[in-house]
Order: C-alpha cells, then structure tokens, then sequence
C-alpha cells in the first residue's frame, strides 16, 4: 500500500493566497496570521479535491494543530512488519478483500466457464477498465475540483460561465483565456486544479 502523505491545500483572503503547502504548515501560518492583523474570513481548499477544509482556530496555535485530524495532518507511521508464520501449501495472500456482487445468472455462468473461476475473471476485467479508464478518471476528477473552487471564489467573476463550459469542454485554450483577468492567486490554483481536465494541453 502507498504511503499516505499530508494533505496539501491553500488557504485564501479574500482573493489572495495567504498559505500553502501542507496541512500542518498552512493551519500555522494562517492562525499566525490571524494573530497579527484585524479579523478576516479565511477559506482553505485542498490542493488536489477543490473541497473545503475547516479547521478551528479557537485557542493556541498548539490546541489548533492539535485537533487537526490525524488522517489529514500528518502520513502514519510505517507500522512494524509482523513475524509471518511459515507458510503451508496453499493459495498465497493476496490483499483481497471480500463482499457481495451480485450478478444474473448468466453473469455466474460465464465466469465460471472462464479460466481461473469467477473471482480472478473478474479482478482482471476491473484492473483492464481501470487502466482503460485512467486518463477519462483523472479528468473528470479535475474537473469537479477546479469547479467546486471556481464556484466557492469565481462565480461573480467575469467569464466564470464561459470559464465553466470550457472547463467541462476539455478546452485549456478557452479556459485559460477566460481566466486570465481573474486575480492572480486565484486564476493560478484554479488553472492547478484543472490541469489535469485537458490531458491535450
């Protein structure tokens, strides 16, 4: 399994950005910021889904951090390998994990006619489709970050329709044109979030 690694996000005033990089890191420095100016309203997106992050700033920058998830704010420790008993004969571990699929009858028999039995036909045919489907996935994916942030920072802004029907278009050229009067940090994480809806560009 991959190593998980820290949430990464930006943080906003306003249109400007005032903190990036890592979960962590951004909850300090914008409840430093805070400290030190007059009250303001702070949004915080993640860097890769567009969501919204909350976080409480009640409190210390130590309480703060604290009550970050843990998922979130940091990557779990490698856990220690355990001792494996020997291994008798036998079919090795595979990592599977079981559930219920339910199929019609037909379903049933074919994959019971295929080389291996149902189970393995069946991890082949997802693992051809998700490898098929990587690319149109990873679109998609950016598309609803970038227009989850646009909707949240960009929807007053002049040419966020256009911006929006790019966007789902797969046109970088329209999208970026649409975006360059927008201010500064927020055209440029908007741009970073869609990146990967045009795969031509």
């Amino acid at each position: 399994m991959d190593k998980q690694e820290p949430q990464s996000c930006a943080a906003f005033a306003g249109s400007s950005c005032i903190a990036s990089g890592d979960l962590l890191e951004v909850a300090r420095q914008v409840k430093q910021t805070l400290e030190q100016k007059e009250p303001m309203s702070v949004l915080i997106f993640d860097d890769f889904s567009g969501e919204p992050v909350e976080i409480d700033f009640r409190g210390t920058i130590d309480e703060v951090l604290q009550r970050l998830p843990e998922a979130l704010a940091a990557p779990p420790a490698e856990p220690e390998p355990p001792e494996e008993a020997p291994r008798g004969p036998g079919r090795p571990k595979l990592g599977v994990v079981s559930r219920e699929v339910t199929l019609l009858p037909r379903h049933w028999e074919w994959l019971g006619s295929q080389p291996g039995g149902a189970s393995v036909t069946l991890r082949k045919l997802v693992e051809k489709a998700r490898l098929a489907n990587q690319e149109r996935d990873k679109a998609r994916q950016a598309q609803e970050a970038a227009y989850r942030f646009m909707s949240a920072m960009a929807g007053n802004l002049p040419g966020f329709e256009e911006a929006t029907r790019a966007l789902f278009a797969g046109d970088g050229v329209k999208f970026d044109r649409q975006t360059e009067e927008w201010p500064g940090d927020l055209r440029d994480f908007a741009r970073k979030l869609a990146r990967p809806a045009f795969p031509a560009s």
